[in-house]
C-alpha cells in the first residue's frame, strides 16, 4: 500500500462560468473549459504554470503542461485524483463524495487505500492516449458510466455529472 502526499482542494464557480481552485498547500487555479471540446480544460495558476487536463477513459486523465510534457493521473473515486507515481493524492473537499472518502479513510475502510492497481501510467503512446479517447467517447454517447468515478455524492462511476448538455455546467469534480 502506498502513502502518498494528500492534498485537499475546493473548487469556487465563478460568475463568468470559470472556477477558481484552491488546494490547500497554497496553489490556486483558474479553470475554465473549451467549448469546441467538453472533456478539455485549460488551467492556468498563481505560480506561472499552465496548460490542459483531458479526461479519457477507464478513469485516466491527461495533464498537459504548456510545454508539451504529459503527466498521467487517475481519478479512484471519492473525491480522490492520485497522481504520478503515487506519490500525491488531491482530495476534492467541496464534493459530497470528497468529504464522504475523507470521512471513510478515518474510518479505516482498506477499500480507500491507494494501491499499484490505482497508479497512473508513467507514459502513454499517442494510439493509447486515442484508444481511451475513443472508449470515453463511445461510453459517453452511450449513456454509460463516463469512464470514471468523479468524486460523485456516492463514490459511483459518474464522471460526466454535469458536464453533458450544459456549456456552463461544472461537475463537483472536473478532472482531478
Amino acid at each position: 500500500m502506498i502513502r502518498p502526499q494528500e492534498i485537499g482542494y475546493a473548487d469556487e464557480l465563478l460568475a463568468d462560468g470559470t472556477v477558481h481552485r484552491r488546494y490547500e498547500d497554497g496553489l490556486e487555479e483558474w479553470r475554465s473549459r473549451t467549448a469546441d471540446r467538453p472533456h478539455l480544460v485549460n488551467w492556468r495558476d498563481n505560480r506561472g504554470g499552465s496548460g490542459t487536463d483531458e479526461l479519457l477513459g477507464n478513469r485516466l486523465i491527461k495533464r498537459t503542461l504548456a510545454d508539451g510534457t504529459p503527466l498521467y493521473a487517475r481519478d479512484i473515486g471519492y473525491g480522490r485524483t492520485v497522481w504520478p507515481r503515487g506519490e500525491r493524492v488531491t482530495v476534492n473537499r467541496s464534493s459530497f463524495g470528497g468529504r464522504m472518502g475523507v470521512l471513510l479513510a478515518g474510518l479505516g475502510v482498506a477499500a480507500l487505500a491507494v494501491t499499484a492497481a490505482h497508479l497512473p501510467p508513467l507514459i502513454m503512446s499517442p494510439e493509447e492516449e486515442e484508444e481511451l479517447r475513443r472508449q470515453q467517447a463511445a461510453s459517453s454517447s452511450s449513456g454509460g458510466d463516463g469512464g470514471g468515478a468523479a468524486g460523485g455524492d456516492s463514490g459511483d462511476d459518474s464522471w460526466e455529472d454535469g458536464w453533458g448538455g450544459d456549456e456552463d455546467a461544472w461537475s463537483d469534480d472536473d478532472f482531478g
